[in-house]
Order: C-alpha cells, then structure tokens, then sequence
C-alpha cells in the first residue's frame, strides 16, 4: 500500500514524456520552456525532501505519507486544470513535493517496518511501482496523444493518490520511530502484527532499543560526525550516480529525441511504452536480485551492460539517420540499457540509503541522499536537450556512458554488502569505525 507512493512518483514524472509531444505545440513552448516545464518538479522533489525529512522526525512517517498523497491529489488536479505555461510550472512543483516527500519516506517506512530477511525485495517493491508507474504514464501519453490529451494524462494521477491516501490511514507507525519516541509498548504491537506468529518481537525490540538508547534522535549537525561519514558518502554517491549514468534523459526525452532524430510520433510513443515495460521487467529482476545476489554484486553485475548499451547507442546515431539498421539498433540499445541500469542501480538507489544510515540521522540523512537524487536529476532534465543541441546525441550517450564506468569503479571500492544483516547490525560496523565496506563484508 505504501508503495503506491512510488507508483504516483513514476506517473508524475513520466507522464510528461508523452504530454510533451503535444504539450509543446498547444502552448508554444520553447526548447528552454520544455526543459523548465519538464524540470520544475524536481525543484519541488528537493524542497519536498527535506521538508518531509524534518516533519518525520516529529510526526512519524505514516502521517507523512498521508500528507504525500493529500498533495500528490491536488497538484495532478491542479495541472489538469492549467490555463498557460505559469500555472502548469506552479502545478508541476506542487507535484514535485510530493515526489520528494514520496521518495524520501515511502522507502524508510517500508525499511524500519520489514523483516531482514526480505527487507531488499519489500523495499525494491517501491521501485517497481515507480517504474509501474512510469510504464502507465507511457501507455497513457500513447492512448490519450492528440490536442489536449495532456490535460487528462495530469488528471489521471488524482486516483491512486486517493487510495494511497485512504489505505495508509489502516496502515500502522514504524516500529522503529515508535521506539525511538519511547512508546515501546505500541511498537510492540506493531510488530506483533507485522511479523508471522510465533515471532519473538521482544528480542527485535530491545536490539532496537538498545540502538535508539546508544544514539539518541539527532539533526543536521550530527551528519558532520566523523563515524558517519562512510555511510554517508555511499548514500550519496550512489544518489548521485542513479542519475548521472542517463536515465531519466531517456526517461523523460526518449520521445522528443527520436521524433528529432526523423522517428514517427507514434513510432516515438510506441517505443516510450517499450521503456516502460523495460523498467517494470528490471524492477521485478531488482526485487529478486537484490535479496538473492545481494545488493553490491547487483550493482556490479548489471551495470557494465548499462554502459556497454548507452555507447553501442552513441555510436548508432553517428551513423546515417533513417536507415532501418539504424533505428534498430538505437531501439535495441535503449531497451538493453534500460534495463541493465534498471537493475543495476534504480533497483538499490532507494534501498541502500535506509539500510545504512544510522537511525539517529536517518531522517535528514536520508533527506539529504534524496535531495541529491533529485538535485543532479534537475541538472540532467535542465541540460539534456542543451547538450544535445551543443555536442550532439552521440556525444552527449558517450557522456552518461563514462559515468557508469566510474559507477562500477565507486561501488567496488566503497559500497558493502547489506543483504540479510538487521539495520542494528549494520549501524554497530559503522560505530567499529576503519573500512564501513570491509566491516560488513567480513563479519
């Protein structure tokens, strides 16, 4: 139910890949225009983050989701509603909270409320609906194409934040910021609903005790702590690189640059739907891998393909446009890359940040990993059709190419092993201090 939040994430910021074909004509939207209408929701994505960051902290994260949803409703109703290109950008903000506070929250409750055990695939579940979320909002944009079909594309997105809304008033707090408000007794609870019969919660409450006791509730200040930092940097890094490495320029551009590059409006929007479903099909091998395999060789095994299929890409658009060989193998290998990055990284980018970031800071922190994720996509959806115009397709694929390459280098050098270990037992490797990576990795 709570990861109904990502799925109103993927619509939200899919559907202006097909909205855009005609968006740009009924309005007369400039190249620039186009990149501000497109980027502005993730201006809001970051406010929303680190707003829905603080407001966790002091209310729980179950009212924050609530809160996501009230505001996802309005913004898509407000967007349907637009008149001009100003009162679509403000709708598109509003949106924009409510992706934050989505992407920061959702992947923290399912985090601090899921056994160890299948704590990756539950967590993973919201990136699968993000990209569930992403393929309707392509099917919708292929459906509703035409003169004004924008409008009902925005409207559509009013209804699954209904129900998010409604379905998370059944929903219990996290155990975990329970405990750490010293309301034991309730987190009792919570976690004798959420744990199969026969489940000693006692034991699980008091290792989170025992935490919560050992690192009391903390700010932005304390993220400057020198025993932090390991994890920290991960959380950040890998932020960064779920965006550097392309995939919302395709996301979000993949229509407009191949109707540029002399493919048909439908062609174009058929082939969006193809992403789509490329994105759900690596969300469901995501879920599956990140438990199985674990979530370092995930990252290590899927994203040389990524790359491999961003450069195959460029170098296709070197060749002569319009020809049949050329075309497919540009569709080939943007479905390949699609999904080995799918798998590679957007299946751990929301995982990773909850799962090792202590639970006295996980709020800002995660705020801040998120407000990363946000803040390098907002350049990428700034500078993509710029790019693109300034160095060309090929040179601007060769780009995001050579930032999966120092990916792979950064999670081999700085990211550990979480797969099946408790939240507790990753944050006392992080209090030992030396290697984060080779504490978790050999204990």
């Amino acid at each position: 139910m709570s990861a109904l939040g990502g799925l109103l994430f993927g619509y939200d910021t899919g559907i202006i890949s097909g909205a855009l074909l005609n968006l740009r004509h009924d309005l007369d939207l400039s190249s620039r225009e186009q990149e501000v209408v497109v980027s502005v929701i993730l201006l809001g994505a970051m406010a929303g983050a680190l707003l829905a960051g603080r407001l966790a902290v002091r209310h729980g994260r179950r009212k924050v989701v609530i809160a996501v949803a009230v505001v996802f409703a309005v913004g898509a109703a407000a967007a349907a509603a637009a008149p001009g290109v100003g009162s679509l950008v403000a709708a598109r903000f509003v949106l924009g909270l409510a992706v934050g506070g989505a992407s920061n929250m959702v992947p923290v409750y399912i985090a601090e409320a899921a056994p160890a055990r299948i704590r990756g695939r539950l967590m993973v579940l919201f990136q699968l609906m993000v990209a569930c979320g992403q393929l309707i909002a392509y099917l919708c944009g292929w459906a509703l194409s035409g003169s004004g079909g924008w409008r009902t594309m925005f409207a559509l997105a009013v209804l699954p934040a209904v129900v998010l809304g409604v379905g998370m008033l059944f929903l219990p707090e996290s155990p975990r910021w329970l405990v750490e408000r010293g309301r034991r007794e309730e987190a009792v609870s919570v976690l004798a609903r959420l744990r199969p019969p026969g489940t000693d919660v006692g034991r699980e409450i008091d290792e989170i005790t025992e935490v919560a006791a050992a690192t009391p509730a903390g700010g932005w200040r304390d993220l400057r702590q020198r025993w932090m930092r390991p994890a920290l940097l991960v959380a950040v890094g890998i932020a960064a690189f779920s965006q550097l490495t392309g995939i919302n320029a395709v996301v979000y551009y993949a229509p407009t640059i191949l109707v540029d590059a002399g493919f048909g409006d439908s062609a174009a929007l058929l082939t969006g739907v193809g992403i789509g479903v490329m994105l759900v099909i690596a969300g469901v091998v995501g879920a599956v891998a990140v438990d199985r395999v674990g979530r370092r060789r995930t990252m290590l095994w899927f994203l040389p393909g990524s790359g491999l299929a961003m450069a195959v890409m460029a170098l296709a658009f070197l060749g002569p446009e319009g020809s049949s060989a050329q075309r497919w193998t540009v569709i080939v290998s943007l479905f390949a890359y699609i999904l080995f990055n799918g798998i590679g990284i957007q299946a751990v980018v929301w995982l990773i940040g909850p799962e090792i970031l202590p639970l006295r800071v996980r709020g800002p922190a995660t705020s801040l990993a998120t407000v990363t994720v946000w803040g390098v996509d907002l350049l990428i959806a700034l500078t993509a059709l710029t790019a693109i115009q300034a160095i060309g397709r090929s040179g601007t694929f060769f780009v995001y190419a050579l930032m999966n390459v120092v990916c792979i280098a950064f999670v081999a050098a700085k990211v550990p092993e979480t797969r099946g270990r408790s939240l507790e037992s990753i944050e006392r490797a992080l209090h030992r201090g030396g290697s984060f990576r080779k504490a978790l990795d050999g204990s």
